[in-house]
This record gives C-alpha cells, sequence and structure tokens, in this order.
C-alpha cells in the first residue's frame, strides 16, 4: 500500500510540468519602457528650462512630456506582471525614472511656469516673496515625492487609515505619478502660458502644498493594478492603457484635467467620506444626569 501511494505521488510529480522561465531578452522589455520614462523626463526638464513668456510653447512641450512618461510608467509595470519579468533591477531602476521624472521635471516646471515667470512691473514685494515661496514649496513637492517612492518600496502590504473594500489593494498616498499629473495637466490646460498675477500664484502654491501633502498621507487611492492583477483576463490593464492614450490623443487638454483633478478629488473625497462615517458610527456620549 505505500509503494502504490509512493507511486503515485511520483506519477503525479512526473505529471506536474516545470514552469517554463521567460528568456532573458524579455527581461529588457520592461526596462525599454522604463527608458523612455528617463528620456521624456529628461525631455521636459530641458523644455521648462526654455520656455518663457514669449515662447510658452515649450511649456507646453513639457507638461505633455510627463503626460507620456505616467503613460510608459503603467506600461513598465503591466508587461512586467504579465510577462513574469519583475525583477530587483527593474523595480530600483523604476524608482530612479519616477523620482527623475515625477519629482525633478514637473516641480522644476511648477517653478518656473508658475512663478519665476511673474512680470517685473506690479506688486513687486509680493512678487519676490511669491517667488522665494515657491521656491520652497517646489522643494518640498520633490522631496515629498521622492518619500513617497522610498515609502512604497520599503512597505510590505500598506494598509491605509481609511480602508476600502476587502481583498482589494489601494495605494497609500497618492502615487507621484498623479502628483506630476496634476501639476502637468494644468500646465498643458493653458497652453504653456505662464501665469501672470501673484495672486493666481498663490493659489497654485496652495495646489502644490495639497498635492504634496496627499502624496506622503496615509489616505486611499485608487490602484489600476486592480484591472490587470488576475490571470484570466490580463489584456484588459492594456486596453485600458490604449483607450485612456487614444482619448489624451484626442482632446489632450480636457482628459488630462478630468484624469488628473478627478483622481485627485476621488482621494480626497474618500477619506472625507470615511471621516463623515466614521463619526456617525461612534457611539454618543452618555448623558451625565
Amino acid at each position: 500500500m505505500a509503494d502504490e501511494q509512493l507511486n503515485l505521488s511520483e506519477m503525479s510529480v512526473l505529471d506536474e510540468k516545470p514552469k517554463r522561465q521567460p528568456s532573458r531578452g524579455m527581461y529588457v522589455l520592461p526596462s525599454l519602457f522604463t527608458a523612455a520614462n528617463i528620456a521624456a523626463g529628461y525631455f521636459a526638464i530641458t523644455q521648462s528650462v526654455q520656455g518663457s513668456v514669449a515662447e510658452p510653447v515649450f511649456f507646453d512641450h513639457a507638461a505633455l512630456a510627463i503626460g507620456i512618461a505616467v503613460l510608459c510608467d503603467g506600461l513598465d509595470g503591466l508587461v512586467a506582471r504579465v510577462t513574469n519579468t519583475a525583477s530587483d533591477f527593474g523595480r530600483e531602476l523604476d524608482s530612479l525614472a519616477d523620482v527623475i521624472t515625477f519629482g525633478v521635471a514637473p516641480s522644476l516646471l511648477a517653478y518656473i511656469w508658475g512663478f519665476r515667470m511673474l512680470p517685473l512691473g506690479l506688486h513687486l514685494d509680493l512678487r519676490e516673496n511669491v517667488v522665494h515661496a515657491g521656491v520652497f514649496v517646489c522643494f518640498l513637492f520633490l522631496i515629498c515625492g521622492a518619500s513617497r517612492l522610498a515609502r512604497f518600496n520599503i512597505s510590505i502590504d500598506p494598509q491605509p487609515r481609511n480602508p476600502g473594500k476587502p481583498g482589494r489593494k489601494y495605494f497609500v498616498g497618492m502615487p507621484i505619478p498623479a502628483g506630476a499629473g496634476v501639476i502637468a495637466a494644468l500646465v498643458h490646460f493653458r497652453h504653456g502660458v505662464p501665469i501672470a498675477n501673484p495672486w493666481t500664484s498663490l493659489g497654485w502654491l496652495s495646489l502644490l502644498l495639497l498635492t504634496s501633502y496627499l502624496m506622503v498621507s496615509n489616505w486611499r487611492f485608487w490602484s489600476a493594478k486592480t484591472v490587470s492583477s488576475g490571470d484570466r483576463h490580463p489584456a484588459r490593464g492594456f486596453i485600458l492603457i490604449a483607450a485612456t492614450g487614444a482619448a489624451i490623443a484626442w482632446k489632450s487638454e480636457w482628459m488630462l484635467m478630468i484624469l488628473a483633478y478627478t483622481y485627485l478629488i476621488y482621494g480626497i473625497m474618500t477619506r472625507l467620506a470615511y471621516s463623515w462615517r466614521s463619526l456617525r458610527r461612534r457611539p454618543s456620549d452618555p448623558d451625565p444626569a
């Protein structure tokens, strides 16, 4: 009887075919999208430093490059998951690329476009103070984005303070590509025309502060990885990204604004709704009488 069980177990082991490992060349495929991500970030930096009030098209090009980089960032992770070619090298390279493309590039664009291009004529003292504050806040955006990446790299199954549906993954804090998209979307919506009023720059300053806080917060943000995480329909992620890219190519100004700010507002509203439900569930204080 023992021999029969042993033979059956040996036959089951033989029947199980070893999983085929992807070839070495396949591991290069996700890194190609990461390299495109870095190239788009570098191009955005070069365009930002060339922009001016007379030539706002350079700011517009920088914003579009960041938008393209967001698409490439989604594709490299999706390709790595679908082809089973995720690696430690790929993850580290992706993090370094994100610091450049979604940290340095948008912070530089936000500073030059929103503060540095203010006219010198009116409100000279206010302009100087706003520009100095803009330097600090743009650096704050960069350091918050880098901290968000570092926390993501060392976290194991992070849980947000306002959890959603059980078993569904969420981002803890706004991802840095989404934060960069908030900046790029508004710049592209204005066709690169820089801010000319110091009071408007104060509103831009507040938006940058809010985005910086959301990146390092513990709030829940929707993760697009849930679309492509299943093994049954891996093509859904490609279809979603392709449809998004086609919509952006059709009406880029409006689509980037809708996508970026809907994502931002959705994260805020989700947190407020959770806080409201928590207050309603909290038992009332006992009557002192």
